[in-house]
């Protein structure tokens, strides 16, 4: 399956949306409630600013160049920009002004580097933490044993401001199992909430790909972050 076409998309976002609120609905949630993260990595500027007419919510980046490429370019007509990859701290600079969250922050030392260069730059940077609910060794993310003192130390920052968690739950056919990773997730959102720490407002809980976004909604997902669905299959020879 190519990329597809403004129309392609057009149809695929509303079937999408039709999804999100029936699942919404199914929880007994508000389908308001759920924001639409379109995951556009390898989208040209073009192709981004054509799905920007679309029911989109925000645009979520996985690489620095493309975020900078499609922010300058003004691609997102407006809309907000997350980035949603693994951040290498010699890259934080670029990130600051055109990502208005970076949901992927793994580590107390991405943490520091986040809080240098945000001083530096004179603004907050809104933030989700990564969870690594599966355990993988493939994929970036903190334990849940790991996220309190991860958590403890983002609070302390005086130049950012935690928003919620994100994660990604393993590739799974197993229905039943992919619902208890998203819950887990979910009841870590809670209670990290509960703790009552400055600078950390729980409202933003990114999970739910192509996928799985609707176990992840009805798991209590606030966003969920889908590219495939959306825009076809990615054509890495581009890269």
């Amino acid at each position: 399956m190519a990329e597809k076409t403004l129309e392609e998309m057009r149809e695929a976002v509303e079937e999408i949306r039709a999804k999100m609120a029936a699942a919404a609905r199914e929880a007994g949630r508000d389908p308001a409630a759920v924001q639409l993260c379109a995951a556009c990595k390898t989208r040209t500027a073009d192709i981004v600013a054509a799905s920007a007419a679309l029911p989109i919510d925000v645009f979520g980046e996985n690489h620095v160049q493309e975020l900078c490429a499609n922010f300058d370019a003004g691609a997102y007509c407006g809309k907000p920009s997350h980035f949603i990859g693994h951040l290498q701290t010699n890259k934080i600079k670029k990130v600051l002004g055109r990502a208005s969250l970076i949901q992927s922050v793994d580590s107390e030392h991405l943490l520091a580097a986040i809080e240098k260069e945000a001083a530096k730059a004179g603004i907050v940077q809104n933030v989700l933490l990564e969870v690594n609910i599966g355990g993988e060794e493939s994929k970036t993310g903190v334990s849940p044993e790991q996220l309190w003192p991860l958590l403890d130390a983002a609070a302390a920052q005086e130049h950012i401001r935690v928003k919620g968690l994100m994660a990604i739950p393993p590739v799974n056919n197993d229905d039943a199992q992919n619902r208890r990773y998203l819950a887990q997730v979910y009841k870590l959102f809670v209670q990290a909430g509960e703790r009552g720490y400055q600078n950390v407002a729980m409202e933003t809980l990114s999970m739910g790909m192509s996928g799985d976004f609707e176990n992840a909604i009805r798991e209590g997902a606030t966003l969920v972050r889908i590219g495939t669905a959306i825009y076809g299959e990615r054509d890495y020879s581009k890269k």
